[in-house]
Order: C-alpha cells, then sequence, then structure tokens
C-alpha cells in the first residue's frame, strides 16, 4: 500500500538528501571537507534551510516550488548555489506530494512530468535568469530570457543534448531512478556508511558521463578529460574495502580540481536528487 508523507516529513528528507550530499568527501565540489569556489559549506546548508518551505508547499506547481525556491536562496546567500539539484528535486516532491493509493512513486513522476505547462516553462526560465549559472549563455532555441511558447517537457527536451538536468526531464528520471537508486543501494550494502556510499555514487555519476556544468564552462575537452581522471579514481574507490584509505587521494584530487576552478556540479546535483529518491521511494 502507497504511505503518504506528510509535508514535515518530505521537508525533513529533502533537508537530509541536503546534508547527506555536503558530509560526502565529493572531489571538486563544496564538501565538508572542503569549500571552493567562491562558496562555503555554510551557504549550501543555509540554501537547504530556506528552500525546504516552497519546494514542500503542497499547493504549488513544479515551476512554482523552482522559482519560489531560487528567489529564497538568492535573497538567502546572494549567489546560485542550487538551481540544477532544485530543477530536480522538485519534480520528485511533486510526485510525492501527489501519490494517489496504490500508484509508485515513479509512475506519479512520469504524470508530474507529463503535466508540465507552459507556466511552468516561464517559472522555470524566470528560475535560471535569477540564478545566472556560469555558462548560461544564450540559444537559439527556446531561450530562457524570452517568454517560451512550449511547456516544460518541451523545452527540456530541446536541451537534453546539451544538459544532463534537462535530459531527466526528457528521458523520466533515468539516470536518478534507474542507475542512481541502485548504485547508492549497492554502495551502501558494501560500505555500510552513507557518507562513504554517496561519495561511491557522485563518482559514479562523474564516470557515467561528461559533467554538463563542466562542459559548459570549460568545453567539452576538459569535461571528457575529468571523466577519464574519474574513472581511474572510481576504480581505485570500488576495490577498496575501506573507503578511509582513499581520503588522501581523493583530498588531493579534490584541491587538483579546485586549482584548475573545475567544478562537476551536475554531478552532484544528480547525487542530492538520488539520495532525496531513494529516500521517498523506501518511505513511500
Amino acid at each position: 500500500m502507497t504511505n503518504k508523507l506528510t509535508r514535515e516529513q518530505l521537508a525533513l528528507a529533502y533537508k537530509n538528501a541536503c546534508m547527506a550530499e555536503l558530509q560526502a568527501l565529493k572531489p571538486g565540489n563544496v564538501h565538508a571537507f572542503s569549500d571552493g569556489h567562491g562558496m562555503t559549506i555554510q551557504d549550501f546548508i543555509q540554501s537547504a534551510d530556506v528552500t525546504a518551505e516552497p519546494i514542500t508547499r503542497p499547493d504549488l506547481s513544479v515551476g512554482e516550488r523552482v522559482f519560489y525556491s531560487v528567489e529564497a536562496t538568492k535573497n538567502a546567500v546572494g549567489q546560485n548555489t542550487n538551481l540544477g539539484m532544485l530543477l530536480l528535486c522538485a519534480p520528485l516532491m511533486h510526485a510525492a506530494l501527489n501519490l494517489q493509493a496504490e500508484q509508485s512513486l515513479w509512475s506519479q513522476l512520469n504524470a508530474t512530468l507529463n503535466q508540465l505547462t507552459v507556466d511552468d516553462a516561464a517559472l522555470v526560465a524566470k528560475s535560471i535568469v535569477l540564478a545566472s549559472p556560469a555558462g548560461l549563455g544564450t540559444s537559439d532555441q527556446h531561450d530562457v530570457h524570452e517568454i517560451p511558447k512550449i511547456n516544460l517537457l518541451e523545452m527540456m527536451r530541446s536541451a537534453q543534448d546539451k544538459d544532463r538536468i534537462s535530459w531527466q526531464y526528457a528521458n523520466a528520471f533515468q539516470d536518478v531512478v534507474s542507475f542512481g537508486v541502485n548504485l547508492y543501494a549497492d554502495a551502501l550494502l558494501k560500505w555500510e556508511n552513507p557518507a562513504w556510499a554517496t561519495t561511491g555514487l557522485y563518482l559514479g555519476f562523474l564516470t557515467k558521463y561528461a559533467d554538463t556544468h563542466v562542459q559548459r564552462k570549460h568545453g567539452a575537452e576538459i569535461a571528457n578529460s575529468l571523466m577519464q581522471e574519474a574513472k581511474e579514481i572510481d576504480s581505485n574507490y570500488r576495490a577498496t574495502h575501506n573507503p578511509k584509505l582513499m581520503q588522501k587521494q581523493l583530498l588531493a584530487w579534490d584541491a587538483s580540481l579546485k586549482a584548475r576552478k573545475v567544478n562537476p556540479g551536475t554531478s552532484a546535483d544528480l547525487t542530492v536528487a538520488t539520495l532525496l529518491a531513494s529516500s521517498l521511494a523506501l518511505a513511500t
């Protein structure tokens, strides 16, 4: 039987996913071991705190969840710490809030994506402009600086080849639902430690495809080079029975990436979304 969670439970699940991602050593990103890229861990904690309310408000559309959360983040920390993560978490939250009896979270997520509107597209476009992510630029087709004439799912489909977050919308969140949730479950079984399992999940995303945040900011060559670096680290990581033994190598790679200003933000966003999806799937 489907167990519908209360808004308070959903807000807690969301904050827990955000905190769990920050506790994990994720080379190139902000985490408990190291700040970076002009952002601190406190910025991310504050962002999670101020967005838990709008992203779980029962009466909002997906677009409204994203926009009010981006607005709250901008007011609290003055910069973009979480746009990609919010774009991924908003449909998951909307699905959990609208879950029907005997319905799985994944089928409601599909229904949520297929019911996205032109208003959702307009609010997400407004959110992207407000957050002003690195490497945004302009587009010949469906530019976010212009009022959309298509719904949000169509808008995301048009961008899926260059943005892995858009790809999730266009492909029923398959990186999260099929790849991420299973990888995290396996990592938890192996290491019995959520923080190290989360590092394993993040490395898995880094090796699966070129990080599109890095690609937008630095170009395809650097994004592909990052993926190759990640494959070697990931191979060593999966071979160890005690991830603590990898900490020195992970921290050295973290320092190297930050020195090069390489921030694999899309992989971190997918990590948060997977942690949230895993938690929601277990609870519902």
